[in-house]
């Protein structure tokens, strides 16, 4: 079993928790982008990012001097989102850490497929950004097949990507591969809605409680259960499991 999730905006730098345990596969397209982006003017990257003046002059100061190697957090850490926040790294056992590092991929625009324990650096360029690199006109483009290639593995991939960041995957399926949507939503006038927060909030606590249990098999996936979701067979299919709230 392979986990896919969608990265954070918010980052932050942690030297002190965990060590990174190994290197991003894809630093040298890492760093083709970041080459790109070093040339870009003020202007070019405050409409590349579509931020305020505040937010831009903050990220393209740390733009300039952006040094891939140092400082190094472990991603499961750099991310500071609400759903790396409730997959809670810093209490699981070293048993369940292990786990999370051989099944989980975090996707990235800008580093491509990143194990949990890979060394990165704060940065700001999402997947569904508008920026050519080399003859590519987007990231989906320049990414090609790498992202899928990464995380096909043996086994289900079970998906708990948004839909910009899983696209980077789905048109490379193959007819025997096994692709599972997991989504979480709620009724709201007869009809399934997603509320985005709460389907944040249960990626990461599905994370945390595959890894707690080593869960191997999409069965095992159904007897998940959060505060606000339980999940429904009927609305559920062999390619998509659903669990509405309570």
């Amino acid at each position: 079993m392979q986990i896919i999730i969608s990265p954070a905006k918010k980052m932050i730098v942690d030297e002190e928790s965990f060590l990174p345990m190994s290197t991003p596969r894809y630093l040298q397209d890492t760093d083709q982008i970041l080459q790109v982006m070093y040339a870009l003017s003020y202007a070019d990257v405050q409409n590349l990012w579509h931020t305020s003046d505040k937010l831009t002059k903050e990220n393209y100061q740390n733009l300039q001097h952006m040094d891939l190697q140092h400082p190094l957090t472990p991603a499961i850490l750099s991310y500071s989102g609400i759903q790396y926040q409730y997959m809670a790294p810093s209490i699981l056992s070293s048993t369940a850490l292990n786990y999370l590092q051989k099944t989980l991929w975090i996707l990235s625009g800008f580093y491509g497929a990143l194990r949990p324990f890979d060394g990165i650096v704060p940065y700001r360029l999402e997947m569904n950004s508008h920026l050519q690199v080399a003859d590519n006109k987007n990231l989906y483009e320049f990414w090609g097949d790498k992202l899928y290639r990464a995380v096909h593995q043996q086994g289900p991939i079970i998906n708990l990507a948004s839909k910009e960041y899983s696209q980077a995957i789905t048109p490379y399926l193959k007819t025997n591969d096994q692709f599972i949507d997991v989504v979480f939503a709620h009724f709201i006038d007869g009809k399934l809605k997603i509320k985005a927060t709460l389907a944040k909030i249960a990626r990461g606590e599905m994370v945390r409680f595959i890894v707690e249990n080593q869960l191997t098999t999409v069965e095992q996936l159904k007897s998940f259960q959060s505060a606000t979701y339980t999940f429904d067979a009927p609305l559920s299919t062999a390619k998509r499991l659903v669990f509405v709230n309570k």
